[in-house]
């Protein structure tokens, strides 16, 4: 039989199915709470949130720039542009083989270079295509980005005085750590500490948000040299133009403030382009002024004659028989290229006698002219804080042959730099004070000190002035300035000794004579031409820099030439 509600559901069966479909919400909501609410659940939005960063989020390098090398005046001799770098990952690389050609084109590196970049080694995820490149080339690339093909940003070093100040500033390597000159030696304070920042990239991995900056980048410190670059440039053509008029193998050139020893200009040939490498040869990178040591030779009896007035026993008209102009000692002939006859000490001095200097010597006690030698500062390093300083060498003797004594006192037998020299006229310029030679403008330096007796020191001016006016120093003359100086002539020792037709062409000077503002010292290794001696080589050069550096430095020119030149201590000894 039927009725109404025989179809009828039951109460209780709705009641579950309510209850079943409520705890189904609940339960989705549950999950979603988890996911989207719930800090700690394994898999919630935290979990959710690293992932979809990891593929969009990026750290990246913030690169710092390098600081400035500057010379004395805020001159720039090096600095950092920035440039881009081109990098892939080989894994993710997208590009068509006619596709690397176009990239090929851009980058103008062959393409088969770029293929097995890009495809050689695929387990690697970092590989460099291109570095250095100007910002302005991003354009012609986007095509290519994104793809496997990456860019960053880096900073490049460029050094706007060229091979002028090679040797001095040095290099640094693609990455821009010191790898020579002050560069090195700075390279903890010039290099800066990179930042990092957080960055948003899209799937072509172009950063199209800027998050946060987690650590900011510090750039380095600036240095600033003593050196002057107009200077710098003046002792660098003078050099250079002797150097190759002469044939030379090499050359140096050094001036200094005989006052507070700042190194003004400091030149070496040969040279390099530190902006473009190469073809640089090890010879070129050297900073010979203070790496290469020779033996002065005659520049070294300036300090024979101070030692000579230190004894008490000589003064500049004190006269000496040089006669016959010749005489053996120990085996070793020593002689004068002609028989000077008497000369007082200003004239030995002046005709670079070997006989009035080897009898002066013979005469001192055999450890006055070293210990002076150590007093204005040859043998030991200079201090300067560059890399290869050499500290030379001056001899120690229990017993001293008389050759030895004889040797030592016209400049053999001991190792100097062109810098050591340059201190040790200094002595002769400032009034008997030895002063730190100094390369950093900010950089600490000793207090001068007093080594020699003012009077004295003078005393050996003066007698220089005379080697200028009328001995071996004549081409050192300037038309607007009185200087003194002395040449210097060595041969070259070699594996086989010393080698008879090598020399070294020297000069040390000061300028103005009256009252010395500058030391220069010149040095020019093996010229090949007739004139090999430092009176002819060596010499001009000091004559037209100083000339153009005291004008530079705003010097009154000398009063008057022709009668300001011998005091009355040298004229004494000339008249004889």
């Amino acid at each position: 039989m039927s009725g109404p509600n025989m179809y009828q559901i039951p109460a209780w069966r709705m009641a579950l199915l309510g209850i079943t479909l409520l705890a189904l919400v609940l339960a989705l909501c549950g999950r979603i709470a988890l996911l989207q609410v719930w800090p700690n659940y394994e898999r919630g939005f935290v979990f959710l949130q690293a992932q979809g960063d990891a593929r969009t989020n990026r750290t990246i390098e913030i690169p710092a720039a390098r600081g400035m090398i500057l010379d004395r005046e805020g001159r720039p001799l090096a600095v950092s542009t920035p440039v881009i770098s081109i990098w892939s990952d080989p894994a993710q690389m997208e590009l068509s083989d006619s596709e690397i050609l176009g990239l090929a084109a851009e980058l103008e590196i062959p393409q088969e270079t770029l293929a097995l970049k890009l495809k050689g080694q695929p387990e690697q995820r970092f590989v460099y295509l291109k570095r250095g490149m100007v910002p302005s080339s991003r354009e012609g690339l986007e095509p290519y980005l994104g793809r496997g093909v990456y860019l960053m940003e880096e900073y490049r070093r460029y050094y706007p005085s060229g091979e002028v100040s090679s040797q001095v500033v040095g290099f640094t390597n693609i990455d821009e750590r010191g790898q020579e000159g002050v560069e090195l030696s700075l390279d903890y304070l010039l290099r800066g500490a990179s930042g990092s920042q957080l960055v948003v990239r899209d799937r072509q991995g172009r950063v199209v948000e800027s998050a946060v900056v987690l650590k900011p980048a510090s750039p380095g410190d600036n240095v600033t040299l003593t050196l002057d670059s107009r200077l710098q440039y003046i002792a660098y053509r003078e050099l250079k133009s002797a150097v190759t008029a002469h044939g030379a193998i090499a050359g140096s050139l050094v001036t200094m403030d005989v006052n507070s020893g700042e190194i003004l200009a400091m030149v070496n040939q040969p040279a390099f382009n530190p902006n473009n490498r190469a073809d640089i040869q090890p010879a070129s990178v050297r900073n010979r002024v203070l790496t290469d040591l020779f033996e002065p030779g005659s520049t070294i009896k300036a300090f024979t004659m101070l030692a000579a007035l230190e004894s008490g026993r000589y003064r500049p008209e004190t006269i000496v028989d040089t006669s016959p102009g010749r005489m053996q000692i120990d085996g070793k002939l020593i002689y004068d290229p002609v028989n000077y006859g008497e000369l007082s000490l200003a004239m030995i001095l002046a005709k670079s006698s070997q006989i009035g200097t080897t009898k002066i010597a013979l005469d001192l006690d055999p450890d006055q002219l070293p210990t002076l030698l150590q007093r204005v500062g040859l043998g030991e390093v200079p201090g300067i804080g560059f890399p290869g300083e050499a500290a030379g060498s001056v001899p120690q003797r229990y017993e001293w042959e008389p050759i030895e004594r004889a040797t030592l006192a016209y400049g053999y037998g001991l190792a100097v730099t062109p810098i050591q020299l340059a201190s040790a006229y200094a002595v002769l310029g400032n009034g008997g004070f030895r002063v730190t030679p100094r390369l950093y403008r900010d950089a600490s330096v000793l207090a001068p000190e007093q080594v020699a007796d003012s009077g004295l020191t003078d005393d050996v001016l003066q007698m220089l002035r005379g080697v200028v006016e009328i001995g071996t120093g004549k081409l050192a003359a300037t038309s607007s300035y009185d200087v003194a100086g002395k040449t210097g002539t060595m041969h070259f020792y070699g594996e086989a000794g010393y080698e008879a037709n090598k020399y070294s062409a020297v000069f040390a000077g000061l300028a103005p004579a009256e009252d010395p503002r500058i030391v220069t010292v010149v040095v020019i290794h093996d010229p090949k031409t007739d004139d090999y001696g430092g009176g002819s080589v060596a010499a001009p050069v000091f004559s037209a820099t100083t000339e153009a550096t005291l004008r530079i430095l705003g010097v009154t020119p000398s009063a008057a030439l022709s009668t300001n030149i011998s005091a009355a201590s040298v004229r004494s000894g000339i008249d004889q």
